[in-house]
């Protein structure tokens, strides 16, 4: 597959990632968080904020390719 064709699909997964992540993430603090204290919510989005790295490193990875030697 051709560098330029990679990294489009990549980017695209990427936006496609972080909106669809960021939604998830909402609707579940909403719907379970809304009586819990304020560090909860800080610790939640703490973790959250930070959890969506892993799967857009992945794709990251991806999207440079195999390793040269």
């Amino acid at each position: 597959m051709p560098v330029r064709l990679r990294k489009f699909i990549g980017m695209i997964l990427i936006v496609v990632l972080v909106v669809l992540y960021s939604m998830v993430a909402t609707t579940i603090a909403v719907n379970a968080l809304a009586t819990s204290p304020w560090w909860v919510h800080l610790a939640y989005f703490v973790l959250t904020g930070l959890l969506w790295v892993v799967p857009a490193m992945l794709i990251i990875k991806w999207m440079a390719g195999p390793r040269v030697r």
